[in-house]
């Protein structure tokens, strides 16, 4: 299935309908299934689907490193795509016991969890050491719309992407969802080795709670946004030593968590 359809459509402009052809994103149900059970389905573009299984498993902490999923098949049916996951026995075991239904559209990162707990559970610290500049957050911004090849043509997908220290965008994922977007990238870190601890996340959308968690789980120190963070987002950030920039546009962001990562450069230098 391809992650872009092109469809007619009829536009309106200029007092008149033009008769016409537009790139859509497509979008589908991705269910997760773990030793035969089922654990999640999330509306999501089919494309970077193992990505997508790998880094969905991280995040949620169904394992804690990739090599403990066994096998991945990707089998797609008439209704949807099945990512089916063969995983270790102790990480089969512990699912079995810490069950989470999700049903998920593209705007839901906490569906089906059955408990307050689990909506805000602890999050892990995050103790990387990353010092970073303004110019170096605002240059990896630029330089993350290189990979957004799907929203180029239809403008409706969310990216996250990583930058290394020195702001060099080393992996980006899209989706019309922007959890997805990040496990998927999660994901794509995980196959490639990518340590998360040497550089911060840029996502194009607004910072949600389930963002910081996902990240934080990944050990990432930076999380950046060109949207607005949740207050509970800002006080899950402080609570996990995470810096948080958020309205990352043009010249300017706002640093709501963790100030001390980002520094002019003479002090970065002294």
């Amino acid at each position: 299935m391809d992650a872009v359809q092109t469809v007619h459509r009829k536009a309106w402009a200029a007092d008149t309908f033009a008769e016409g052809e537009r790139a859509i994103a497509e979008e589908t149900a991705v269910a997760f299934v773990y030793d035969g059970s089922s654990y999640a389905v999330m509306m999501a573009t089919p494309r970077d689907l193992e990505d997508f299984a790998v880094g969905l498993s991280l995040t949620e902490g169904i394992v804690g490193d990739k090599n403990e999923i066994e096998a991945i098949e990707i089998l797609e049916e008439p209704i949807g795509i099945e990512l089916r996951m063969r995983l270790a026995v102790p990480r089969g075991r512990a699912l079995t016991e810490r069950k989470r239904y999700l049903a998920g559209p593209v705007g839901c990162g906490l569906c089906g969890i059955d408990s307050l707990a689990e909506a805000v559970r602890p999050v892990k610290a995050v103790t990387a050491g990353l010092v970073t500049t303004p110019e170096i957050v605002l240059g990896a911004l630029d330089a993350m719309g290189d990979g957004q090849a799907i929203n180029r043509k239809t403008r409706a997908v969310h990216a996250a992407a990583f930058a290394t220290r020195v702001g060099e965008v080393v992996a980006v994922r899209e989706d019309v969802g922007r959890h997805n977007a990040l496990d998927k990238l999660a994901g794509a870190m995980a196959r490639k080795g990518i340590d998360p601890r040497e550089g911060f996340l840029l996502i194009t959308s607004r910072l949600s709670v389930e963002l910081v968690q996902k990240a934080a789980t990944m050990g990432v120190p930076m999380l950046v946004a060109v949207s607005a963070p949740t207050a509970l987002a800002v006080r899950t950030a402080e609570a996990a030593g995470m810096t948080l920039v958020g309205f990352l546009r043009g010249d300017r962001f706002n640093v709501y968590a963790g100030v001390d990562r980002v520094r002019v450069a003479a002090a970065v230098e002294g």
